[in-house]
């Protein structure tokens, strides 16, 4: 059967900088990926080539069965759900400009634009973005101004919007970025109850501390100086001697109900 994801002695180069370097990566269907690294690993340049955002300069990425290079890309981004910071920035300050609620800005995620498409939402749109707003734990949230909702509920806004095209695939780049502890565990909490009703949904998620990875987490991949240093089932991968490494500190790592955890050990 042929993988979600399959990269093969990829390496990226830009400006000639290289970004990753010889990657090696199989990611199954409906797997739970999690993507650890210091900066300037190449988390977010692996992500970006699994999103079909970017090509690699030199061997082959497959995304859904079909190779970057030899598909139409704007096809094939109608079966990836994207949520990353970079968009953020350009999506959402229109709408924000519009004053446009939650519900609408979740409704652009079927179209793909960054203005609402009116003509294009009909009921059955309309009754999926408030399903999708339910199931993230944001039911309350859809005639409130998008402006005015907190960083947490923005989070999990941006995933129902991602999901709003029934991707076959959701990548998320850092998704807790500028939340606050409760806010950063009610995603957790929505991200598993996603896992959990979605068994076919494969999902990948960069981030750079290890309490940001849920418990539903199947599968870790480290990064360091551009190179995958080693990518497996995640009881195996995120162990104190391999994270260590991978962070340049000598590192704990404990784990309580499927969350992990960990603190530097004084030299």
């Amino acid at each position: 059967m042929e993988a979600a994801l399959e990269l093969d002695d990829v390496t990226v180069r830009v400006v000639g900088r290289t970004l990753v370097t010889g990657a090696d990566w199989r990611v199954e269907h409906g797997q739970h990926w999690v993507i650890l690294g210091p900066n300037g690993a190449g988390k977010t340049t692996m992500l970006s080539v699994a999103a079909a955002v970017r090509h690699p300069s030199s061997g082959t990425a497959t995304v859904l069965g079909r190779r970057l290079g030899r598909v139409d890309l704007r096809e094939l981004r109608r079966s990836i759900g994207l949520v990353a910071a970079s968009q953020r920035l350009v999506d959402e300050s229109l709408l924000e400009e519009e004053g446009a609620t939650a519900l609408t800005v979740v409704l652009t995620g079927h179209t793909g634009t960054s203005a609402p498409l009116w003509d294009r939402y009909g009921d059955e749109e309309r009754e999926r973005a408030h399903r999708l707003l339910a199931d993230l734990g944001c039911k309350d949230l859809a005639d409130r101004r998008f402006q005015v909702c907190s960083q947490g509920e923005r989070a999990r806004v941006r995933v129902a919007r991602a999901l709003m095209a029934d991707p076959a695939i959701l990548l998320l780049d850092e998704p807790f970025a500028g939340l606050d502890l409760p806010a950063r565990e009610d995603l957790i909490e929505a991200l598993e109850d996603l896992a959990r009703t979605r068994p076919g949904l494969t999902t990948v998620m960069v981030t750079h501390h290890l309490e940001e990875v849920p418990a539903t987490t199947t599968h870790a991949l480290l990064m360091r100086d551009t190179r995958i240093l080693t990518a497996g089932p995640v009881g195996e991968v995120l162990t104190g001697p391999d994270l260590s490494e991978c962070f340049g500190r000598r590192l704990r790592i404990d784990s309580l109900d499927g969350r992990w955890y960990a603190r530097a050990l004084r030299v």
